[in-house]
């Protein structure tokens, strides 16, 4: 990183601080070059949150690079009518008009912000010092060699290492964390068991980093896409849009946030922005809000603001839009045929919103957007020309992102390994062209080694400028900034870290916000008078549907109301003796899970399976586990739920509402339509008790 202060002062300049009551800085300690309130960087924006302010001091070195400083340290307020500063540089507004002076020292350097309260107004304001001390990022830059730019960019995962799940670091992760100077990594499922687990081998990357805190970044979406093996287990973004709550979804961006900072994971990889309007869309599905713009900008912006609100670095995906789609990107390379104004009305509208409000960052799709950017490229998996996705493209990253829309945050890509890239323009390639395109981060780029040197060799050659790289590392760190991601002079001890996560995570209060939302998601479709349910103890209830697609757990939520239910575990066609299990009961609950196209067709297992329990005569209850439209494939039921997703908590408020313990209030995010295409449940339909 680049150096703050010259070794000598201008007499212009002592004198301003002079006149600032600022102490001249004494003889520093070895390296450290001064101390700068981290409000006072250009770049970095604080929030005002109850009343309270977060400032932190930065301790910058000779090579340009900074630490938060803890040790020795003075914080006081001038006007202490108006404010209040702990010795942790919390800041508590008293509520009282005024300015005043909040000043740092660490008995050699100094530096003071002020902050002015205008009640009559309720705005708080803050007035940043000025000078050439507080360019911290473009010194850290001046300083930074080319491989460590291009470290910060890179943001490789270690689930796996020699065949076993990454839990505990190894000194083979430490060393390329070191060598090639990464910015960050992201974790998954294999890397996060306990909770205390997560926290050591979180706390042991950060100590493997050189000078620069590491983004820890993971999926923590909520609903299908959980990488956390512990804690709370949201019910989705599908399930929120049911809810119609922006207060709700904000609780849940918040406490996914609380729970990620006990760990001390700091950039999330949600929400997903993108707008379900393709019902065979087999990538996004429940992870959407819904398929109506204003809702999924609503409701993700709530999200995001509860993500801010715990320091979690937000990211908005997957741009600039991957809901109407028919193609998985993880195999293939899915197209959006739509042109720029059907694009800004539906796709690129919560996005904008996102961008407006502050979102950190934006992740990628890789997917075609041939009105925006018809450029093709030959495959290196079989020399046929295919377009460029949205990833590898300038006119979408650059031009459509960055330019027309102004985002000024960091853009990070979707994975990749994924097959929509890695298969057709390789791992190298791939990397020099998301980079030229506009991207920031490289996210699990494939072969780290080989990546790495091919990027030093594009701007060796003059393919990739170093100013590039530097507009991406600018970014990048005035993010780490903003969330107070920086390496810490004195660590909060092992232990420490550890007690606060299994106090955080999981926590009674967090699972009260999970159970919220599971039960006011839960939407009724269709009821023929069946519920809720009305039974007496001799009265047979079925329960039918594979444990392979977690309906076991449904069965055990209404043996639960009903003690006596029998399980039948199948998930296609009923033979005679499953069928034996069924004909005596008075009412049959089917749960059935689908996520493709293929999976909800007439002639598919679970639908058949279906219609065979309809034809028995007995009224039949059925759940859909996950996708709402399976109705569709069965539409003589005699009453559908939807719980949008499989988490314990969805199948328990399910139950709750099939026995009329909860009354069900949500809507459909979604409009569900027959075979032919015509509609059969309208946006916005419920039903109630």
């Amino acid at each position: 990183m680049r150096k703050f202060l010259k070794t000598f002062i201008t007499s212009f300049l002592a004198f301003a601080l002079l006149l600032t009551g600022i102490p001249l800085a004494g003889a520093a300690a070895t390296g450290i070059e001064d101390l700068v309130i981290d409000l006072n960087v250009p770049q970095v924006t604080r929030e005002v949150k109850d009343s309270k302010l977060d400032l932190n001091a930065l301790h910058v070195y000779e090579d340009g690079h900074f630490i938060l400083a803890s040790e020795n340290l003075n914080w006081q307020s001038s006007n202490k009518n108006v404010a209040s500063v702990s010795k942790d540089g919390v800041v508590t507004l008293s509520g009282h008009n005024g300015k005043t002076f909040i000043s740092v020292t660490d008995g050699s350097h100094s530096d003071r912000i002020s902050i002015q309260f205008k009640g009559n107004q309720e705005q708080v304001l803050v007035e940043k010092e000025k000078g050439a001390r507080y360019d911290l990022i473009g010194n850290a830059i001046k300083h930074m060699s080319m491989e460590e730019k291009v470290g910060q960019m890179l943001m490789p995962d270690f689930r796996n290492w020699n065949g076993k799940n990454v839990t505990v670091m190894n000194d083979e992760i430490a060393k390329l964390v070191k060598d090639y100077h990464l910015g960050g990594v992201i974790l998954f499922r294999e890397n996060t068991v306990t909770a205390d687990q997560t926290t050591k081998l979180v706390s042991a990357y950060q100590e493997a980093a050189e000078k620069y805190g590491l983004l820890i970044s993971i999926d923590q979406e909520g609903g299908i896409v959980t990488r956390l093996q512990t804690g709370t287990d949201m019910p989705g973004n599908m399930a929120l849009g049911a809810t119609k709550s922006e207060e709700l979804a904000e609780k849940v961006g918040r406490t996914i946030g609380e729970e990620l900072n006990a760990l001390g994971i700091n950039m999330n990889f949600g929400p997903v922005l993108d707008v379900n309007n393709n019902p065979d869309n087999p990538v996004i599905g429940v992870r959407s809000f819904g398929e109506n713009p204003e809702l999924v900008a609503n409701l993700g912006n709530a999200y995001i603001k509860g993500l801010h609100e715990t320091g979690t670095a937000a990211t908005a995906k997957h741009f600039p839009g991957h809901g109407d789609t028919a193609v998985d990107s993880h195999v293939g390379l899915p197209s959006v045929p739509h042109d720029i104004d059907r694009l800004k009305k539906v796709e690129l509208y919560p996005f904008q919103q996102a961008m407006d409000a502050g979102i950190d960052a934006i992740m990628s799709a890789h997917v075609t957007f041939p009105k925006i950017d018809d450029t093709k490229a030959i495959s290196k998996k079989d020399g046929t020309e295919v377009a460029v996705p949205g990833t590898l493209s300038h006119k979408i990253l650059t031009g459509l992102m960055r330019e027309e829309m102004g985002f000024k945050g960091v853009i990070v890509t979707d994975a990749m390994n994924m097959g929509a890239i890695a298969d057709h323009f390789g791992p190298v390639d791939a990397a020099i062209r998301a980079v030229k395109a506009g991207a920031d981060i490289l996210l699990m780029p494939v072969g780290i080694v080989d990546v790495a040197n091919g990027l030093y060799d594009a701007v060796n050659s003059g393919d990739i400028s170093e100013g590039r790289l530097e507009q991406s590392v600018e970014r990048i760190l005035i993010l780490k900034l903003n969330r107070s991601i920086v390496k810490a002079e004195v660590e909060k001890s092992l232990d420490e870290k550890v007690a606060n996560a299994l106090q955080v995570v999981g926590s009674p209060e967090h699972k009260a916000i999970e159970k919220e939302a599971a039960e006011k998601s839960i939407t009724l479709v269709k009821n023929d008078a069946v519920l809720p349910l009305n039974v007496s103890p001799e009265d047979k209830v079925v329960v039918v549907g594979g444990s392979g697609f977690s309906i076991n757990l449904l069965a055990a939520e209404v043996q639960k109301h009903h003690p006596g239910t029998v399980h039948v575990n199948a998930s296609g066609p009923l033979n005679a003796s499953q069928l034996a299990q069924v004909q005596d009961a008075k009412y049959i609950i089917v749960g059935t899970y689908t996520s493709s196209v293929g999976g909800r067709a007439q002639d598919a297992s679970q639908m058949v399976m279906t219609r065979q329990l309809i034809e028995t005569g007995i009224p039949v209850v059925a759940v859909g586990a996950r996708n709402p439209y399976d109705i569709m494939s069965y539409t003589d039921v005699d009453a559908y739920l939807v719980q949008y997703g499989f988490r314990p908590a969805s199948f328990e408020a399910a139950a709750n509402t099939i026995f009329g313990k909860n009354n069900p209030t949500g809507k459909l995010p979604v409009t569900i339509y027959n075979h032919d295409g015509s509609v059969l449940y309208g946006f916005d339909h419920s039903l109630g008790y």
